[in-house]
């Protein structure tokens, strides 16, 4: 049995859900189908779950917004009506759209919120099934309180609960098709309550989880994961086969491919997932497994991500202080702060943070609060930082990475303020200023997989000759 994951963009209009069905009936195993809200049609297009938004947020505020709501209802229109659905099955889809998004009374504010957000893949689920069954296909949609996808009351960011898993399990037995919105599920008291943004690939690894299934497909709009960011360059390099450490990693620091909290529930069942291209599904894509293959290259991909600040503390004889971790980590517990990092030395500390949670004012008070409770020589706080990771499970077995990446930095003139490797040894971390980490990345990409692409662009030129 495989679980298959459709992403915004293969869902943005009928053109697309028109594939995405193909794909579905190519492959009899593809029995349980998980979707996202329709995506942009093009690049200046808007999400429907944006729009769903904006809608949601006019309504909170006026009490009035039927331009947005029209807005929304001509994008699903459009779709039915392009795949040529009867109009009774389009009317029933709208009276239930509509219901949701004129349900402001009977909700307070945020979980109005979520249930308007929820309505995007919910639709959706609901017009690929009936395509799917006007095709000939014993296909379903079902809700997913109906199924059991149990989660914390969470608004906005829920998690599932262990006991969803063995309600979830019996969606194995079910024959046919079943189609399942991603995004959202409900508390043990009916609620509905959504995971945070992307969440539709956390609903898919939940659901290959539970099923038990032998792969979990995440279609998208690319033929693979690439090695770095392809906007900074140009036909990178491909990865065939990636762990799930290496992508957790990679998703943590700005890899746009997963969402960060996706592969979890994957993992713990060790289920494989492929990423795979919806324009293209005959392309072998992209296989996150446990185990790294054999022949394991030193890095495995680099990513950047920005918006994070850090606090440098630092004091003649810190390592002779026991319990000085403890306090500092503890006033940013007061704070209600997490941090990221806390690369040290003896006598100096770094704590790493997202820099949208440290406000003016909470840094003021934990600032006092270090000088005055820790009586430390310096403390300062530095913004506008971005961490740039290069992973790779061969690192661990490989000499002078850390050499090699530095050297790289130094030789584009990007000044490291912090480097950091984790005790697993699968990530190296350098803190960079936020404006450079755009060339930090190209630079650390040129030194450990510069020689590959011109290998692949020379490849590929030679194939195009031949064929001509």
């Amino acid at each position: 049995m495989k679980v298959a994951k459709f992403g915004g963009t293969s869902l943005a209009n009928a053109e697309q859900i028109k594939k995405v069905c193909s794909i579905i009936r190519a492959d009899q195993d593809r029995r349980l189908i998980v979707v996202s809200a329709p995506g942009k049609r093009c690049k200046d297009d808007t999400k429907v779950t944006d729009l769903l938004i904006r809608y949601a947020e006019r309504y909170l505020e006026t009490g009035e917004a039927s331009a947005e709501k029209q807005e929304i209802f001509g994008r699903y229109q459009e779709i039915a009506r392009e795949l040529q659905l009867p109009c009774e099955v389009v009317a029933q889809i709208e009276a239930e759209l509509d219901e949701v998004l004129s349900n402001r009374k009977m909700l307070a504010a945020d979980r109005f919120m979520d249930a308007v957000k929820a309505a995007g893949e919910d639709t959706c689920a609901k017009v690929v099934a009936h395509y799917l069954r006007s095709l000939g296909e014993d296909a379903r949609y079902i809700n997913p309180e109906a199924a059991g996808m149990l989660v914390t009351d969470e608004v906005g960011n829920a998690h599932v609960l262990p006991e969803a898993y063995e309600k979830l399990s019996a969606l194995r037995s079910k024959s046919g098709i079943t189609v399942f919105p991603g995004f959202f599920g409900f508390t043990e008291a009916g609620d509905l309550v959504t995971f945070s943004r992307g969440g539709s690939d956390i609903t898919g690894s939940i659901l290959a989880a539970a099923v038990k299934a032998d792969v979990y497909e995440n279609f998208t709009d690319v033929d693979s994961v690439y090695v770095v960011n392809p906007n900074l360059i140009e036909r990178p390099v491909e990865v065939k086969e990636i762990t799930y450490r290496e992508m957790r990693e990679l998703s943590y620091s700005g890899f746009g491919v997963f969402h960060e909290e996706a592969l979890s529930p994957a993992y713990q069942a060790d289920i494989p997932v492929c990423i795979k291209n919806t324009n293209n599904p005959s392309a072998p894509g992209t296989m996150i497994v446990s185990e790294p293959p054999v022949s394991t290259k030193r890095v495995s991909g680099i990513a950047s991500d920005s918006g994070f600040c850090s606090i440098y503390v630092s004091k003649y004889l810190m390592n002779k202080e026991i319990g000085f971790g403890r306090k500092l980590l503890q006033i940013l517990e007061e704070e209600s702060l997490s941090y990221e990092h806390t690369p040290s030395g003896i006598d100096n500390i770094s704590v790493i943070l997202r820099e949208r949670d440290l406000t003016a004012d909470k840094e003021q008070r934990i600032v006092e609060r270090i000088q005055n409770e820790l009586q430390v020589d310096d403390v300062t706080v530095t913004h506008g930082l971005a961490l740039v990771m290069i992973v790779g499970e061969g690192m661990r077995q490989s000499v002078g990475t850390t050499a090699r990446a530095a050297t790289a930095l130094a030789a584009a003139k990007i000044n490291l303020e912090m480097i950091n490797q984790g005790s697993s040894e699968v990530s190296m971390m350098f803190g960079v200023k936020a404006e450079e980490a755009d060339r930090a990345v190209i630079a650390l990409y040129q030194e450990f997989f510069g020689c590959e692409s011109e290998e692949q662009e020379a490849f590929a030129r030679h194939s195009s000759s031949v064929m001509v």
